[in-house]
């Protein structure tokens, strides 16, 4: 008989996973327009990639931004390279626009903040480890987080209380 309850906590559990994922996130990249890196220094250079899958684009793309020269991928590649303005406003996030035939789709680009680091043109040297932006962490809302776990503690407190209720015949 505890498969009920533990089948209950289950769906809850999924239902309040599925409230959790952004309404812009839902079905607004169907033809795989991406900006790699999401967060890139002024003067640094980004990845405009499109999916040519059968849902995807197939003709050529032009991307247009007000941070980077236009840029336009032939139809016979799926990605190519852009240079970000050096006077790019630290910390600002930039619309990234993906035009193909009439498909068009957007992503956003966002300026490293702070710091004192200027890019050079000459190559970049380290005596340690060069890691990456951190991708991975550079999206995190703490507000979505906190109500993601809001929802999930919700829904499972409330299917332990109602797999626990009894009725006043049942508990007998």
């Amino acid at each position: 008989m505890r498969a009920i309850p533990v089948a209950s906590v289950a769906l809850l559990g999924a239902a309040a996973l599925s409230a959790c994922v952004p309404a812009g996130a839902v079905g607004s990249n169907t033809f795989g327009f991406t900006v790699s890196p999401a967060t890139v220094a002024p003067g640094g250079e980004v990845t405009l990639a499109v999916g040519r899958t059968a849902a995807g684009c197939h003709g050529r793309v032009t991307v247009t931004s007000p941070v980077f020269d236009t840029v336009t991928i032939p139809r016979d590649e799926s990605s190519a390279t852009a240079r970000v303005d050096r006077d790019a406003r630290r910390g600002a996030v930039y619309q990234v626009t993906f035009a193909c035939r009439d498909k068009t789709g957007t992503a956003q680009l966002t300026i490293a903040g702070g710091g004192s680091h200027h890019p050079s043109d000459g190559p970049w040297q380290s005596k340690g480890v060069h890691a990456g932006e951190g991708g991975t962490v550079a999206g995190f809302d703490l507000k979505q987080i906190g109500l993601g776990a809001a929802l999930i503690a919700g829904a499972v407190g409330t299917a332990y209380h109602l797999s626990r209720r009894r009725t006043g015949a049942d508990g007998a």
